[in-house]
């Protein structure tokens, strides 16, 4: 290949989109949360294994989250400031010895220092892959944005599959196959930083007014007024952390809620759970390629209202029902997820890296609150009452409609 040839695949930002680095960083997304749900996946062992209960396992997704994502907005606002592509295989570094230690963990809090590395480890991962999104999408923000967003929901769509095929024949010692995960995702890395490296020398940081002020923003009616943006954001975050809520109900409760409620064993009561996350998957990619059609708003309106008649009626059904049901849930919850980052984004175009950190980090950090107040309800109400509960949280997701419309498509 000539020389010419390779400095016109290494161009960056423009019209063109580089599939090449949006599918490796998609594949590095993924690794990056199959080891997060890796934890999750654990569940069914270490529940009795280590004696934990509902209380506990709460503890345990919000140790996750809380590490995994309030950090995003602070790494996301220092590196907008002085961008670090060799954070991104370091990153990676810090969750394999997080997976070396959840194999060997003798105890629920030696199991929580393993959590908090790969939650660390996930934070510094998510703002500088979301900036190579940024300068890999060219034209097409929804569909690249979509691409990275897929691959992190696939790998946590393997959690149930992973309890099925490993955990549950290993025990806890087969979570020692993630550090093949993770060695995989620093080589993948290793090989996206001199790109990454080589925009932020062609074109820096993002540019910013000659006069000092944040480009103008491509959401109608709020440029310049910061009040109306802190309102957007405030929305855009709850619509988020209402989706995080839910999820953590389904992700982590709905397997014990279905052993319960129709008598299935810890193998079968991973499908239901397999179903929302891999429709979650489906939907994530065509959420944000119908966003580029229909514009943002819409989308996040129509994945919200769409979804919240199935999720009230999901806690009520025969089980025959429960699979198409969860499935459809799944498939329009999801479809807003990567159109609320790009959303975030055109609200701060001057701060790609805070935007991003603060709709996958801190609104899924907060959404870690739920998975300690549903671990709590349920002991308290129930199983079964604790589910009825999370099927009202999508609701809060009708906040959307007091969203900004956005001038144009993404």
């Amino acid at each position: 290949m000539s020389h010419t040839a390779d400095a016109g695949r290494i161009r960056a930002i423009g019209n063109a989109t580089v599939y090449s680095i949006l599918i490796a960083i998609s594949a590095s997304h993924l690794l990056n949360d199959a080891m997060q749900a890796v934890v999750t996946a654990l569940f069914p062992v270490i529940k009795d294994s280590l004696t934990l209960n509902d209380i506990q396992l709460g503890w345990i997704v919000f140790t996750l989250n809380m590490t995994s994502s309030v950090m995003q907005p602070l790494v996301g606002q220092f590196s907008d400031r002085r961008p670090m592509p060799f954070m991104l295989p370091v990153g990676m570094a810090l969750s394999l010895i997080g997976m070396i230690i959840l194999a060997y963990a003798p105890s629920f809090w030696t199991l929580l220092g393993g959590v908090v590395l790969i939650g660390l480890g996930s934070a510094v991962f998510h703002p500088e892959g979301s900036r190579v999104v940024h300068f890999a999408a060219g034209g097409r923000k929804g569909l690249a944005q979509s691409i990275y967003q897929v691959g992190g929901n696939f790998g946590q769509m393997l959690a149930p599959l992973m309890t099925i095929f490993i955990f549950i024949p290993l025990g806890q010692h087969g979570a020692i196959w993630g550090t093949i995960i993770a060695a995989t995702a620093i080589v993948l890395l290793a090989r996206v930083a001199p790109w990454y490296r080589t925009q932020l020398n062609t074109h820096g940081k993002p540019q910013r007014r000659a006069n000092g002020g944040a480009p103008a923003s491509p959401i109608s009616s709020l440029a310049p007024t910061k009040q109306k943006v802190i309102i957007a954001l405030t929305l855009l975050v709850l619509i988020v952390f209402a989706r995080s809520w839910y999820f953590s109900g389904i992700s982590t409760f709905y397997q014990f809620f279905a052993e319960d409620e129709y008598g299935l064993s810890k193998k079968a009561a991973q499908i239901p759970v397999f179903l929302y996350m891999a429709a979650g998957v489906i939907g994530t990619f065509f959420g944000g390629v119908l966003a580029d059609k229909i514009g943002l708003k819409k989308m996040i309106v129509l994945s919200v209202a769409g979804a919240a008649p199935f999720a009230l009626i999901l806690p009520h059904l025969p089980q025959f029902w429960i699979y198409p049901v969860i499935f459809i849930t799944g498939l329009i919850l999801q479809s807003g997820f990567s159109v609320t980052v790009v959303y975030a984004q055109q609200l701060l175009p001057g701060n790609i890296g805070m935007a991003s950190g603060l709709i996958t980090g801190l609104a899924f950090g907060m959404g870690a609150v739920g998975a300690v107040a549903l671990g709590k309800l349920s002991i308290v109400m129930g199983r079964a009452d604790m589910m009825t509960f999370a099927s009202f949280l999508p609701l809060l997701g009708l906040l959307a409609f007091l969203l900004p419309g956005d001038r144009s498509k993404v």
